[in-house]
């Protein structure tokens, strides 16, 4: 499975149930990089990622029943328990700090992957953002 997260600079994911994944051109970005392939999802982001012109396949347990070659949308659970799944895992940083309660659990050297690409753009909300890629 590939799986793609939105971390602040102190690895944060969520506060008070607020994402920190809405951004018009990353939204954009994961459109371009999920076209084609099954890109799974929790009800929580659903109407995000449908307002992006993204059909997801959602699901409370879409971690548990991802499939090789399938993509996840993760906003709000960790992901250390699944870490033999992954096969690659696309993370955007916002080059921020936000409050947060809800925070990244897993060092990708820990699920055996490496980082293979690092790129920055501008977003609709942030200057600055970095997508990094780490694959197995």
């Amino acid at each position: 499975m590939v799986v793609i997260v939105c971390l602040d600079d102190r690895e944060g994911m969520m506060f008070n149930g607020r994402r920190q994944s809405r951004d018009r051109v990353l939204l954009a970005d994961v459109a371009a990089m999920t076209r084609g392939v099954c890109l799974r999802a929790a009800p929580c982001s659903e109407k995000l990622l449908r307002e992006h012109g993204l059909s997801p396949v959602i699901g409370e347990d879409f971690l548990s029943v991802a499939e090789e070659g399938d993509w996840c949308f993760l906003e709000d659970r960790g992901l250390s328990s699944y870490r033999d799944k992954l096969e690659r895992l696309v993370i955007y940083r916002w080059n921020r700090h936000y409050p947060g309660d809800l925070f990244w659990d897993l060092e990708p050297g820990e699920a055996g992957l490496r980082l293979t690409q690092r790129t920055e753009f501008v977003g609709s909300s942030h200057e600055t953002i970095t997508k990094e890629i780490f694959e197995k």
